[in-house]
């Protein structure tokens, strides 16, 4: 029974050892933190001010040039994105086109053999229509310029003719070629004959 007595005081000794050890680390960490947290000051007191200055200097000068290249990155970024959606955009109205393509190349190919100009004329007013419908689902308008006043904004006057009568002075006569609206924006100007 001594022996393990012995045992159990020897090791409630050691705890108490480690136990003081522990506080006596803990004290010097703290002594420690307290010391560096007082020399940062003393430097602070001995600084320089053009050592401050310079220091000062060399923050914003690192500010500058990390938020002039994250500018320069997004706008390359962007450039890059923009130039994606145009392809993007531009081959969907192609790809919107191909069947109009086809329906041409079938007519071709079935006019070769057919002396019928009715069903000619009528095949070709049919591939028209389906075009026109195609442009116009993807926000293509026509302009509709005969009779309305001449406007720079939306006409471009090729040539000016005497008016057929009065009330069409300075209205458009006749539409050399017809102008086109995309998305509500000028596409290309009507060319047209204004009365004058």
């Amino acid at each position: 029974m001594t022996d393990h007595s012995n045992i159990k005081e020897q090791s409630d000794e050691l705890d108490n050892q480690a136990e003081e050890q522990e506080t006596k680390q803990e004290q010097e960490d703290v002594q420690d933190v307290e010391q560096t947290e007082k020399e940062p000051s003393a430097e602070k007191e001995e600084k320089d001010p053009l050592t401050e200055l310079q220091e000062k200097y060399d923050s914003l000068n690192d500010k500058y040039l990390r938020m002039y290249s994250e500018f320069e990155n997004f706008r390359r970024r962007t450039a890059k994105e923009k130039l994606e959606v145009m392809q993007t955009a531009g081959g969907n109205i192609v790809k919107d086109l191909l069947p109009t393509l086809d329906d041409f190349d079938r007519a071709i190919a079935a006019n070769e053999e057919n002396n019928d100009i009715d069903n000619v004329k009528e095949g070709f007013k049919l591939i028209h229509h389906k075009l026109k419908h195609n442009l116009e689902q993807q926000g293509l308008k026509p302009m509709e310029s005969q009779g309305d006043e001449f406007d720079t904004e939306y006409h471009e006057a090729i040539t000016n003719i005497p008016a057929p009568s009065d009330d069409l002075k300075g209205k458009v006569v006749d539409v050399a070629e017809k102008g086109y609206f995309f998305h509500d924006k000028v596409l290309r100007y009507a060319k047209v004959i204004v009365g004058q």
